[in-house]
């Protein structure tokens, strides 16, 4: 079956199920989350049964974000919806404070584990090594979230998430729409490759009409964010910005307050979504991080059964999508139900 077509299919799949019915850090403590097929979920290390006794599909789940945070708690909720529709075992786990030692050591104890797949997020090449440990160790692994330019030396079977530079450019061009032509990109101090590909997206689209673009640094969970970018703003006399995540775009909106000056931004949250509804922001990209969680488990699923995968070694992406004030009020709803 071709790419395109798997894609559909699975897609579809994910649309009956609702019908049915990106990221910043916090400091919180979290155990491993086992869910399992049928719609159980529960914690510890226990393996159920599929239908009729056989050894139910088990997978692992190791990412940079807690499952906490907005961003990844929609994540989760994918990974979690196709768990259950799957009749998977599947464990999530992930740092309590984004550490690369950490991660590493929960790839690690995830492939002592022998599951049936393993799905990773990819923030930096530091975790080149202990994917490249699981791989070799035999055990079908996607990437997903960031990544999409660095994915295929490590040999997994594919990445799911948003090719970021494109999808910086993208943003990018929408500013300069808007009339932007000395933009500041608003990127976090935590390490993160995809972040970079994004700014330098950005960059490329100020280039395309003849601008500009600088890059701030920010640690969105400080109160101080938004003095940052005010500062920041006043001394590259910035005529537009776009922040890279949810909390330094409101971040942002606070820091100009009335403004106008062209303000986009990465992720979305209740309070994004209300901020492009009231047009306080000008647009929120949306890499559908439901489908980063749900998409890699069904496609594991599928494999460790039936030896079903699409074309090996390709980026499956997940956004950019966009969201503006027309469309900001369907998003808002799917919003509530941790899905956009």
């Amino acid at each position: 079956m071709r790419l395109r077509t798997m894609m559909m299919v699975l897609l579809v799949a994910a649309a009956a199920l609702l019908a049915a019915g990106c990221g910043s850090t916090t400091s919180v403590k979290e155990g491993p989350v086992t869910v399992a097929g049928g719609g159980t979920s529960t914690t510890g290390a226990d393996v159920p049964r599929a239908p009729g006794g056989a050894r139910a599909v088990r997978l692992y789940v190791v990412t940079h974000g807690q499952a906490s945070s907005s961003f990844w708690a929609i994540v989760r909720n994918g990974v979690e919806a196709a768990g259950r529709q799957m009749d998977a075992v599947v464990t999530y786990r992930a740092p309590d404070v984004y550490s690369l030692d950490h991660m590493v050591t929960l790839i690690d104890q995830a492939i002592a584990a022998k599951p049936d797949g393993l799905v990773v997020s990819l923030p930096e090449p530091g975790l080149a090594p202990a994917i490249r440990r699981a791989v070799k160790a035999g055990i079908p692994t996607v990437t997903i979230n960031s990544g999409s330019d660095v994915y295929k030396s490590l040999g997994v079977l594919a990445h799911v998430g948003q090719p970021e530079e494109p999808a910086g450019f993208k943003a990018g061009q929408r500013l300069a729409r808007a009339g932007v032509r000395r933009a500041l990109c608003v990127k976090l101090a935590i390490p993160n490759q995809g972040l970079d590909a994004r700014c330098a997206g950005l960059a490329r689209a100020m280039r395309a009409v003849g601008g500009r673009s600088r890059v701030v640094r920010v640690d969105d969970q400080s109160p101080g964010a938004s003095g940052v970018i005010a500062k920041a703003v006043r001394s590259t006399k910035a005529d537009g910005v776009l922040a890279m995540n949810s909390l330094s775009g409101l971040a942002a909106v606070k820091a100009l307050g009335d403004r106008r000056v062209p303000i986009g931004t990465f992720d979305l949250g209740p309070d994004v979504l209300r901020a492009v509804q009231s047009g306080r922001l000008a647009f929120a990209v949306d890499q559908q991080a439901y489908l980063q969680g749900y998409l890699p488990i069904v496609l594991l699923a599928e494999r460790a059964r039936y030896g079903l995968f699409p074309a090996q070694g390709d980026v499956i992406p997940t956004g950019p999508n966009f969201v503006t004030k027309g469309n900001a009020a369907k998003a808002i709803e799917l919003s509530a139900r941790s899905i956009r």
